[in-house]
């Protein structure tokens, strides 16, 4: 079995956990990210199995403005601290995943700073799209250049010259190489040129053929960029979506299509597992985004139970609050204290735990279809894997019990979540704001 297959992530942005200045004024390295350390026990109670950094490289402001690929940001340390970490979090059991942030870069990045110097006769003129000395930007500069949808503080990367990607490229091996990395999100992987992911592709499998590949995706056919010559995943935001205003809707029938849509008797995604998350460093908390604060168990046993790879967005499992908002992103990547965190009850965090243990003894979970047995608006049930080995899922967001169909025969099947038996009569009752998963003993 590959390794992604019985992953549950957890997605880390270093620069906001790790209380990192918003801005690099450069200086000596601080080793922020050594706190990191103290946040491994944690994970291991969550059974989180794999861990995705957002940018960490030397950038200006988020870490979206790349300025060099090889350098840890001076404001989280030095690489022999992320050496220290990576290795830590491997001997734990514990996969790595880096962001590649390829399509563009910031202001500060070499080769632009050449060609702020050089213009016309920079040699890296050629590195970036669709350089026009005829005319200025809003920084004033004597050219003006493409960029991430008209953000001129990311330069777009002329990811055809070949002078760029093989500098991609040697920073990626080192990556492998010195880090033992896992896998790479590549960031607005829908900018970037398919002739690049197929050539990147070959080099990394060919260095580490489970390097696990997943892309930034929001709109579109997935299956574009997800292939056996490109990608391996990637971001599944149209069950994010799903997910919390089915919720807040009480629709359970918008989920449930798009889960079949995708991965269903004849889903177009059969062939992939797609990352799926409720929350991300780019939107609104869980907890803000639903109206029902009650509903969050519900949204992470779904999150846990449906096809594909979960993942927990740091802080989330203690139900944290923060809307996403126009002029900064800064609220929804907060610095946070593991042991402050831990130090009071929470009833979500221990119920993520109890979920993460169950998902990885459940083998039709990683890799079991997808039936829907019954959908209304307020409750669904849905079968992973088939017969004996198989899960049943049964959602109820409604505020009386309800009655729903179990095809299930022969005895020993047990509620898991609450280790509750469940008799084999073809209905179970399901209480008020209750999620089950229902198994074989």
């Amino acid at each position: 079995m590959r390794w992604i297959e019985s992953a549950i992530f957890y997605h880390i942005y270093p620069l906001g956990l790790c209380g990192a200045p918003h801005e690099n004024q450069g200086g000596e390295p601080v080793s922020r990210i050594n706190i990191i350390h103290d946040w491994i026990p944690h994970l291991k109670k969550l059974h989180i199995n794999a861990v995705y950094f957002s940018p960490l490289w030397e950038s200006g402001t988020h870490g979206y403005d790349t300025i060099d690929y090889t350098t840890l940001d001076r404001r989280l340390g030095t690489n022999a601290d992320l050496e220290r970490l990576c290795k830590a979090l491997h001997e734990n059991g514990i996969r790595v995943v880096l962001d590649g942030v390829f399509n563009h870069v910031g202001r500060g990045f070499f080769a632009f700073q050449d060609m702020l110097a050089n213009r016309e006769h920079s040699q890296y003129r050629d590195w970036f799209c669709n350089v026009n000395f005829g005319g200025s930007n809003r920084f004033g500069d004597p050219f003006w250049y493409e960029s991430w949808h008209g953000c001129e503080e990311l330069v777009k990367l002329n990811l055809r010259n070949e002078a760029v990607a093989s500098y991609l490229e040697r920073a990626i091996l080192e990556w492998i190489d010195r880090y033992d990395i896992d896998g790479i999100r590549f960031d607005a992987a829908d900018c970037i040129d398919f002739d690049f992911f197929r050539r990147i592709r070959h080099t990394i499998k060919n260095r580490k053929p489970d390097c696990w590949l997943m892309g930034e995706l929001i709109h579109g056919d997935y299956s574009r960029w997800v292939n056996g010559d490109m990608l391996d995943s990637s971001t599944n935001y149209e069950c994010w979506k799903g997910i919390w205003s089915s919720l807040n809707d009480k629709n359970y029938f918008e989920i449930d299509y798009g889960i079949n849509r995708q991965s269903g008797s004849y889903g177009i995604y059969k062939h992939a597992l797609l990352y799926n998350f409720v929350d991300n460093h780019d939107v609104a908390r869980l907890a803000t985004q639903l109206k029902d604060q009650r509903h969050l168990p519900l949204a992470y046993a779904l999150l846990y139970a449906m096809p594909g790879v979960p993942s927990l967005y740091y802080g989330s499992e203690f139900a944290l609050q923060a809307e996403k908002r126009k002029d900064t992103d800064w609220n929804l990547r907060p610095a946070l204290d593991i042991n402050e965190l831990t130090a009071k009850p929470c009833g979500l965090y221990d119920y993520l735990c109890r979920l993460g243990a169950l998902y990885e003894k459940i083998p039709a979970l990683h890799n079991g279809g997808y039936v829907t047995v019954q959908v209304r608006n307020k409750q669904l049930v849905f079968r992973r894997g088939e017969g004996d080995a198989a899960l049943y899922c049964v959602l109820n967001l409604d505020e009386t019990a309800e009655t729903l169909p179990l095809p299930i025969s022969g005895d020993g099947w047990v509620e898991c979540i609450t280790d509750t038996p469940v008799e084999a009569s073809g209905q179970y009752t399901a209480a008020p704001f209750s999620a089950a998963w229902i198994i074989k003993h």
